[in-house]
């Protein structure tokens, strides 16, 4: 490192040249992890670096590699969603932690709108990310086919609504619905309703799949009065109990489609002076951490979060790097875990 008045300059690739007794050039293929380098120049060059405190310039870096190093998170939700849902906080946590041993920085991004949604798709065509993964998809969402569409490396947290070819990882939503619902059939419920999450989220529409295939096979009616819509909040599913207790009194167990919506659900349910389980049973989704401190702690479906958010940044990784095609996809299966609420 060199001083020149008051600034301390950084050091510079020629220095960096000049302590390893090498070229500039093969500096900079080691700095480019380019396998055209013999193993000793490529450890004079390291120490070189680490004696200088050297930090590769990223920007002229990206000029040769065509890359950044940053991949993109994106969520399709209300930003005061994204930061209260626990859902949400465990795949930024998840995927951030994947992340922590590779050179790729996160960037996390909220797509509200239409508006935002045109704007990250531009973000990410001008090559500001060498990828992208996009979760809480709405069925309207714009990015899944204007990322295809550009050849961004692309990778779903959830299948993909319209069923196009890209990859993607979901938990088997409608597997773990359906052993919910029978799990409550098991206990002797008769009445067993459902409270879903959003219908134009495929997450939504296979958890309310799940619900209503268990039923049908164990030769019980999925009575439209059985079902109200949430929106994956409590204050939704409070509301959402609220309607399903006029719409269907006689009820004596209820599948919730998540977690936050489930202890809204209870709370709606203290209020009729139901209790649960011993008049009404419910069982949850996600297996969220407020799922192990409501009253009564809830029974619920659990998620692999660790394995999936592990699986999303291992398929976008590969095709950043091009060992992967664009549509490969991993189902992850799901859990009941039993608590005192059913």
């Amino acid at each position: 490192m060199t001083t020149t008045g008051t600034r301390t300059a950084l050091p510079t690739l020629d220095e960096v040249a000049v302590l390893a007794g090498v070229s500039r050039a093969t500096v900079s293929r080691v700095v480019n992890d380019s396998p055209r380098v013999s193993p000793e120049a490529r450890v004079a060059v390291h120490a070189a670096i680490e004696q200088l405190h050297y930090v590769p310039n990223r920007m002229a870096r990206s000029l040769v590699t065509r890359r950044t190093d940053t991949i993109a998170l994106v969520l399709s939700e209300p930003n005061s969603q994204v930061f209260s849902d626990p859902f949400f906080a465990s795949i930024v946590h998840g995927v951030s932690a994947a992340l922590a041993d590779t050179e790729l920085t996160l960037v996390l991004l909220t797509a509200r709108d239409a508006r935002e949604q045109q704007k990250i798709g531009r973000y990410a065509r001008q090559g500001h990310v060498d990828g992208v993964v996009l979760m809480s998809l709405h069925s309207e969402d714009l990015l899944p086919a204007v990322l295809t569409d550009a050849g961004v490396p692309l990778v779903l947290c959830g299948r993909p609504y319209d069923g196009r070819e890209v990859a993607f990882v979901d938990a088997d939503n409608a597997g773990g619905a359906g052993v919910a619902t029978r799990f409550l059939l098991e206990q002797g419920r008769s009445r067993i309703a459902t409270l879903t999450g959003p219908m134009d989220m495929i997450a939504g529409v296979d958890r309310h799949a799940g619900w209503a295939r268990a039923l049908t096979a164990a030769g019980r009616p999925t009575d439209p009065a059985l079902v109200a819509h949430g929106d994956f909040t409590e204050a939704g599913g409070e509301a959402a109990m609220a309607r399903l207790l006029e719409q269907c009194p006689d009820l004596d167990a209820v599948f919730v489609a998540s977690d936050p919506m489930a202890v809204g659900a209870l709370r709606a349910l203290r209020a009729a002076g139901r209790r649960v389980p011993e008049d009404v049973a419910v069982v949850g989704f996600d297996d969220a951490e407020v799922a192990r401190t409501c009253d009564p702690p809830l029974t619920t479906v659990a998620q692999p979060l660790d394995r999936m958010t592990r699986q999303l940044t291992e398929l976008l990784q590969r095709q950043i790097d091009g060992v992967a095609g664009p549509a490969e996809s991993r189902v992850c299966a799901t859990e009941l875990v039993r608590r005192a609420s059913a």
